[in-house]
């Protein structure tokens, strides 16, 4: 059996019905990290931990909670890469599977990225979240939990 942990932070509105549905169907014990309240749903399997304010607090508690196989969903590249490195699984909002193979990509994009920003070059942001977005990110979900059922 396997814990799932949401990275609150940015968690969109549109995919925590599809969590909450997730969840009560396989009964999947959840912990939503967050330094402010962040409402999935009711579920006497959703544990809701606040942490105090501050850069990484919430990443910190995660992967200091984390265990091997477990399932993280974040949109926080290096978490992501902290949480492949201790053998568990990532899924973003957006519906990426981070893996060993593809991770060191996605964070050296990332990098490059803020390296850009950092110089003073305006670069646009993410793209909006779309019901798209939503579709992938449940399907992911869906696929990874008929793979790994609890």
């Amino acid at each position: 059996m396997y814990n799932l942990y949401v990275d609150g932070d940015a968690f969109a509105n549109l995919l925590k019905p599809i969590l909450l549905k997730q969840i009560e169907k396989l009964k999947i014990p959840t912990f939503v990290v967050a330094n402010k309240k962040i409402n999935i749903g009711k579920s006497q399997y959703i544990s809701y931990i606040i942490v105090e304010a501050g850069a990484d607090k919430a990443d910190d508690k995660i992967v200091e909670l984390l265990n091997e196989g477990d399932l993280v969903i974040t949109a926080d590249i290096p978490l992501a890469d902290r949480i492949i490195s201790k053998n568990a699984h990532a899924i973003d909002h957006r519906g990426e599977l981070y893996t060993k193979d593809n991770i060191k990509q996605y964070l050296a994009m990332r990098n490059l990225m803020e390296s850009i920003r950092e110089s003073g070059e305006i670069t646009k942001g993410p793209k909006p979240f779309t019901q798209k977005d939503a579709q992938n990110f449940a399907n992911q979900l869906n696929a990874f939990l008929q793979k790994y059922k609890p």
